[in-house]
Parts: C-alpha cells; sequence; structure tokens
C-alpha cells in the first residue's frame, strides 16, 4: 500500500502487512538515515503497537512528523 503524507519531508510511504504484523516499510524522500531508522524499528512490530508509539509525534514546529504520517499510513493500511 503506498500513502501520501501530508506536511513531513517524506513524498511517500510504501507499507507492506503480514496480518497485523508491520512485514516491511519504505519510505521515499526525508531524512534517510531517521527514515531507515523507523522502517527498521517497526519491522516485525504489531500494527496497533507501531501507531500507539508513533501517533502524535511532532518535527520542529510542524504539528506531524514521518513517525506520525508512519501511523497514519498504518492506520489506513488496515481500514483495507
Amino acid at each position: 500500500m503506498e500513502f501520501i503524507p501530508n506536511g513531513v519531508c517524506s513524498r511517500a510511504i510504501h507499507v507492506e502487512l503480514d496480518g497485523d504484523t508491520i512485514k516491511n516499510v519504505e519510505f521515499v524522500g526525508g531524512c534517510n538515515g531517521n527514515t531507515q531508522g523507523i522502517a527498521s524499528l517497526v519491522r516485525g512490530m504489531r500494527v496497533d503497537d507501531a501507531i500507539s508509539r508513533m501517533e502524535g509525534i511532532t518535527c520542529g514546529q510542524r504539528s506531524t512528523s514521518c513517525p506520525d504520517q508512519l501511523a497514519k499510513a498504518l492506520r489506513k493500511a488496515t481500514e483495507c
């Protein structure tokens, strides 16, 4: 599933789930080291756990962040 984030540097987030577990995450654009780190940390994690840890995180003056946008992407992916 591809998610187009809003309000962050990343241009897209690709999410692959295996049931309720995160199989793979790939960010397009953004802070490469940070987005790779986020993707690596959530791999194998339950979707609900990842959402609860990342939802609401902000970046500087922005009201959102790449982790917050990933939480939104995961919510959307589980709605399908």
